[in-house]
């Protein structure tokens, strides 16, 4: 008889010492056997251990790329699910903790989005005149939706490109989950904000009137991420006050109005990147998650370069937080002892259709 795998009761209390040690032991026996991803924002004693890190982009690129059997991905849930749909198929992918998700990413389910699409069809013709672009924080399923229905997958690095993709093709764009990513990426673009409509997936036709809805150039779908959603335009006008030659720099998850005071707007891997170039010495506002942050803060200290969080209270992604040292050291050595925990497997026919709209994506980000 197969043994069973080992229970996670077992590491539930061991303390973060032991996890460390334990991780570093599972991590030598498995060799290249085993690749660790990590995001940005990924708590620090689970991203230390990380063989690769980067934004949801350059995750997604990374996940295809690599030869490892196993696909450990320390991040959320629609993560490791891309990972899961660009890989080998012999690969394996696993999550950790399956209960880290993103509450962006439940604010829009297929049942929701399917049920717009059919209230949109009583106005006009979606399949004609409507490309239906996911942010990759969002359900393979959705994702799958948008590959059936001739649309595409963004991300906060290329949306811009991806609306201008969309709309050399088709007129209008349904964009979910995150109205913030769509608005200030429509912004860019030049798309007037009353040419931008919210649609609220709780209300008859979105809240909106068939005018409003022939009137659009992007539909907004009524999401939002927790954690951006914490930073208001009073932080950044106290910061000028203290600090004139101050730099503000935010994520295009944040509100239109933080993003329009901000000096610099862009993905977690563009902030990196700006604060990185800057000269040294500069002083940064930074209206992103709060352990990325804190890593910029201490990898750029030496430079003289002063990189302080935007709001006044505690703003982490918690459920990626709910990757810990003992669930990843629980996950490595149940492979080291041939055992596969919290695989995630994307449905074949959901994976074929995600992947036509995240390969769409990646050709477009080229």
């Amino acid at each position: 008889m197969q043994a069973e795998a080992i229970a996670f009761e077992r590491f539930d209390n061991l303390n973060d010492d032991d996890c460390e040690q334990r991780i570093v032991q599972a991590k030598a026996a498995l060799g290249r056997r085993a690749v660790i991803l990590a995001h940005h924002y990924q708590r620090p004693d689970v991203y230390k251990h990380a063989d690769l890190t980067g934004d949801s982009l350059q995750l997604s690129r990374l996940a295809s790329g690599t030869d490892a059997d196993y696909l450990v991905f320390c991040g959320v849930h629609f993560m490791a699910e891309v990972a899961d749909i660009l890989s080998k198929p012999e690969q394996i992918t696993i999550l950790p903790d399956l209960s880290a998700g993103c509450s962006m990413a439940d604010m829009a389910s297929l049942l929701k989005v399917q049920r717009a699409w059919h209230e949109l069809s009583e106005v006009l013709d979606p399949d004609e005149v409507v490309t239906p672009v996911t942010y990759i924080n969002s359900a393979a399923d959705l994702k799958a939706f948008c590959g059936e229905h001739g649309g595409i997958v963004c991300t906060s690095s290329n949306a811009m490109k991806i609306l201008q993709w969309s709309f050399s093709r088709r007129e209008k764009v349904l964009f979910f989950p995150d109205q913030h990513l769509g608005r200030w990426s429509g912004h860019k673009l030049d798309i007037p904000l009353e040419q931008m409509a919210v649609w609220d997936f709780d209300e008859p036709m979105g809240g909106l009137s068939p005018e409003q809805i022939r009137n659009a150039k992007i539909l907004l779908w009524k999401g939002h991420c927790s954690v951006h959603q914490m930073f208001q335009p009073q932080h950044i006008l106290r910061f000028r006050n203290q600090h004139p030659e101050g730099k503000v720099i935010s994520h295009p998850e944040c509100s239109f109005e933080v993003c329009k005071n901000s000096d610099y707007v862009g993905s977690t891997d563009y902030i990196i990147r700006t604060i990185r170039e800057a000269e040294p010495g500069t002083r940064w506002l930074v209206g992103t998650e709060l352990n990325l942050v804190n890593r910029i803060a201490e990898e750029f200290k030496a430079q003289g370069k002063i990189v302080q969080f935007m709001a006044s209270t505690i703003c982490m992604c918690s459920t990626m937080a709910r990757i810990d040292p003992q669930h990843l050291a629980w996950a490595l050595e149940n492979l080291v002892a041939g055992k596969v925990v919290n695989q995630i497997k994307v449905p074949a026919a959901d994976a074929v259709l995600a992947k036509r709209a995240l390969e769409r994506m990646l050709e477009v980000s080229r």
